[in-house]
């Protein structure tokens, strides 16, 4: 069987896609009689990114006009004379897609089609117009047209189903790397990351800095409870810690609100710092350090030792996938605090994440409950997660599953039981 996986990018361009769609690659490749080719397209960051495509060699191309459309007529020629049996597209509304459509159209092979949490609700209200334009004039057909649809989670299939698709959908999360953890924190310590707060214990957020994700929430929570922890005399025994590339600008509007709220900060990656402003209040002129730092984009191993040495992972998402950082934060054994649009109810199922809802007011009572928690709670959620991850969310198993509906759709197979 011969796959190719045709996504927008094969670099860190691609956020939590890059991991997702370059590990499910590889484990594919792995299993028997399968192979598989890897396009895309040309951006700052491919030639650094392309060597952990290994044993894999992405093919990427270039962008000709707006980089957010991704116009390449190379790469639409090179995938029309590809000998493929079958194109797994992932992510929607660039020109990949109209590639995709124009290779089934020819070959009148296959096509499957996972959007990535991009139908849903949130999504298609963001930039709304220039997608309602490429659904017009490729992106409905390109959907309508495919053998089979792939959601990462139940509640993405009725956002299909509510954009009015009726192809069949096959259910498969996304899976993750198992890493070796112990008790303690790592002792390979990343510089930027490691005890960022003099011995505090560390609450991480990594990921894009963008709206959907919902930090400003999370920033004005985070404010309320420095405020309840000086009405307390607490020891303030947490910070904040921020990691992620920032997106549109959204980075400085966050600095911004920490000033605003009389929060202090520190911009690590750029060694500078923002002092608590001047306040009539006593308690806000005190000389603590920052309370929340921002560590700026972390990959390979700085971002695993982001995770090793975090004490706890927060998602605030609006909206979400199925988020790849979360299953991390469950593979190296840390408590969670997700919202629901994170499309992970296993997780609180199982007994691993804690429960906020994107608002203000759920956040920062959850962050009360978490920053008061006693240790043996906190590492119970963490190892609920890994056993979790280990029983559900590995990549052999996931890789397995979708070679399963390949199978399926190229006649080979039975109708596996993921699809709908």
């Amino acid at each position: 069987m011969k796959v190719c996986t045709l996504t927008a990018s094969v670099s860190r361009n691609a956020g939590g896609l890059f991991n997702s769609v370059r590990c499910l690659s590889r484990s594919l490749a792995a299993l028997p009689e399968t192979e598989v080719s890897v396009f895309g397209l040309n951006d700052e960051h491919t030639n650094a990114n392309s060597n952990e495509w290994n044993p894999l060699l992405p093919q990427s191309f270039p962008v000709k006009g707006p980089a957010g459309f991704g116009f390449s007529p190379a790469l639409k020629e090179r995938l029309l004379g590809s000998d493929c049996d079958l194109v797994h597209q992932h992510g929607i509304w660039q020109f990949p897609s109209y590639a995709a459509l124009c290779w089934h159209r020819r070959t009148r092979r296959p096509h499957l089609i996972s959007p990535r949490g991009m139908l849903d609700e949130w999504a298609l209200r963001n930039s709304r117009w220039k997608k309602e334009i490429v659904a017009w004039i490729f992106e409905k057909r390109n959907l309508r047209s495919t053998a089979c649809l792939h959601a990462l989670c139940e509640s993405e299939t009725r956002a299909m189903r509510a954009y009015g698709l009726r192809n069949a959908i096959c259910i498969i999360p996304n899976g993750v790397e198992l890493p070796e953890v112990g008790g303690q924190r790592s002792e390979v310590r990343d510089q930027k990351s490691e005890d960022i707060g003099d011995g505090r214990k560390v609450l991480l957020y990594l990921g894009r800095l963008h709206p959907k994700k919902g930090l400003i929430n999370l920033l004005k929570a985070w404010a309320a409870v420095q405020r309840s922890e000086v009405r307390e005399q607490s020891s303030g025994e947490w910070i904040l810690s921020i990691a992620g590339w920032d997106q549109g600008g959204h980075e400085d509007e966050l600095k911004r609100l920490c000033t605003e709220l009389g929060v202090a900060f520190a911009d690590v990656k750029d060694q500078r710092s923002e002092p608590r402003n001047p306040s009539s209040n006593s308690e806000l002129r005190s000389s603590k350090p920052p309370s929340v730092v921002f560590l700026g984009p972390k990959f390979g191993d700085a971002k695993a030792a982001c995770f090793r040495n975090c004490d706890a992972f927060i998602s605030p998402s609006f909206s979400e996938g199925l988020p790849m950082v979360i299953l991390e934060a469950w593979a190296y054994g840390k408590p969670v605090l997700m919202t629901p649009q994170c499309n992970l109810p296993e997780g609180f199922a199982a007994n691993s994440a804690l429960r906020i809802e994107p608002t203000v007011e759920s956040i920062t009572q959850c962050l009360l409950d978490l920053l008061h928690a006693p240790r043996p709670t906190l590492e119970s959620l963490g190892v609920n997660g890994r056993n979790l991850v280990a029983s559900r969310f590995t990549w052999p198993k996931i890789a397995a599953e979708m070679k399963s509906v390949y199978d399926w759709v190229l006649g080979g197979g039975p109708k596996p039981t993921c699809v709908i």
